[in-house]
């Protein structure tokens, strides 16, 4: 990465120095298709004077997403900061900008070519943190510091910007984006509103989620989950008078103890954790009830179903086990599915996938960009069939999903130009290039 160098100021080397053809290798025609694709983007006025706008905003999208952060947005109580997100889409001029039924913000910038493709860019509105949580901004040591900070109040900024950009440059596409910043993406939010966005919305050709930081990592893997809630129940007693009744505890240890020996292949990676327990009412009781959470995950649908099975196997065999120990069928287990994120990939060919990694190679002069699985809001498009990557919005960031989350704004307006530069090549600039990404039936 040339720090010091605006993205600006590297893009004209490219061009003019004629290095661009030079990064052209990639995977077959979607690489050449992206490479040449971006080499035109990047020659138009107005997506020059775009990338130094994104530049020049990057101290005000830093506010923005401080603004953004201190808004909280629960699991399911996002409706607050969405307020705030529609009044902003509105103020760049996406004028039709909506809540849907799910709550997710929605708006259409609708492109020369009559309505397709039609891309999505989207970020999440909520976070992890439950209510009550002081989601104060603090700053120290040139870090900021707030829960929520980077994930995803940064893809959010970027969003912002990236709507400025288009709209305070007069850019015009030919395929239509649908900017969307969407609800349910974390923890038990379980991708309800990527899940509303697909079921209402038949006519998505592909699908873009900012989310995370770093640009040079592009997500073309979804990683699926699949989570349960287990609660043991049995008929609970004085812990000397009624011994020799089965515990919910007792066999709940012996589920985790059977589960904690599992054996998961590496490749495609496989994981799983008991993640929360609870029960009992006193040291001195046989408990009645008992319950706990596990997390599945797999970057492969298979190995992910394989996994569930045989776990959810071994945690009857531990209520059998506990039953059959005291003679009894008193104890049972009630098993709820709490989570379900499907599984999915987008190969490398892709146009989508070129089109990101170009954009990568020619702002940051990196040889090679890093692909990822992980679990976002692209999983819902990529178990459809659906193009979709998730990229960073720009920035240095860590201690995710914790109360003492950080950023710090390295270079942060990269992650715009990488957005913007990406979703310019799949929905093509009017009159200068045709769509990289392609009409789904």
């Amino acid at each position: 990465m040339m720090r010091g160098v605006s993205g600006i100021a590297v893009l004209s080397v490219l061009w003019c120095g004629g290095l661009l053809p030079a990064l052209a290798a990639g995977p077959g025609e979607s690489g050449a298709a992206a490479a040449a694709a971006t080499s035109a983007v990047l020659a138009a006025p107005q997506v020059i004077k775009a990338f130094a706008d994104l530049k020049a905003d990057d101290a005000r999208a830093l506010d923005e997403q401080k603004r953004i952060t201190e808004i909280p947005a629960p699991p399911y109580k996002e409706k607050v900061r969405g307020e705030y997100l529609l009044k902003r889409f509105h103020e760049l001029g996406l004028k039709d900008a909506a809540f849907d039924a799910e709550g997710n913000v929605i708006a259409l910038r609708k492109g020369s070519g009559g309505g397709r493709p039609r891309l999505v860019v989207s970020a999440h509105q909520d976070t992890v943190f439950p209510e009550g949580t002081d989601v104060t901004v603090k700053e120290r040591d040139g870090m900021v510091l707030a829960p929520g900070i980077g994930d995803d109040a940064r893809g959010l900024a970027a969003l912002l910007s990236l709507i400025r950009a288009l709209d305070a440059n007069g850019i015009t596409t030919v395929g239509d984006i649908l900017f969307v910043a969407t609800v349910g993406e974390e923890e038990l939010g379980n991708l309800r509103g990527v899940k509303a966005l697909f079921r209402d919305h038949k006519d998505i050709d592909g699908f873009i989620s900012i989310d995370g930081l770093g640009i040079s990592r592009v997500v073309n893997q979804g990683t699926g989950s699949h989570r349960y809630e287990m609660i043991f129940s049995g008929p609970g007693g004085h812990s000397f008078q009624e011994f020799g009744l089965p515990s919910a505890t007792h066999a709940l240890g012996r589920a985790v103890a059977r589960i904690a020996e599992l054996r998961t292949p590496a490749d495609p990676k496989t994981t799983f954790t008991v993640g929360t327990v609870a029960g009992g009412t006193s040291v001195n009781a046989i408990a009645a009830e008992a319950r706990m959470t596990v997390d599945m995950r797999s970057n492969a649908t298979e190995e992910l179903l394989k996994l569930e099975a045989t776990l959810l196997g071994l945690v009857k065999e531990a209520v059998a086990e506990e039953n059959a120990r005291w003679n009894s069928d008193k104890l049972v287990v009630e098993i709820k599915l709490i989570g379900d994120r499907p599984a999915g990939a987008v190969a490398e060919d892709s146009p989508i996938v070129q089109a990101s990694q170009r954009a990568v190679m020619t702002l940051t002069r990196a040889p090679r960009v890093t692909f990822a699985g992980s679990s976002t809001d692209s999983n819902l498009a990529m178990s459809l069939g659906i193009p979709a990557v998730t990229i960073g919005g720009g920035g240095e960031g860590g201690n995710w999903h914790s109360r003492n989350e950080w950023y710090r704004p390295v270079d942060a307006w990269l992650g715009p130009q990488h957005a913007l530069l990406t979703a310019l090549v799949l929905t093509g600039l009017d009159g200068v290039t045709q769509p990289l990404l392609r009409t789904r039936p």
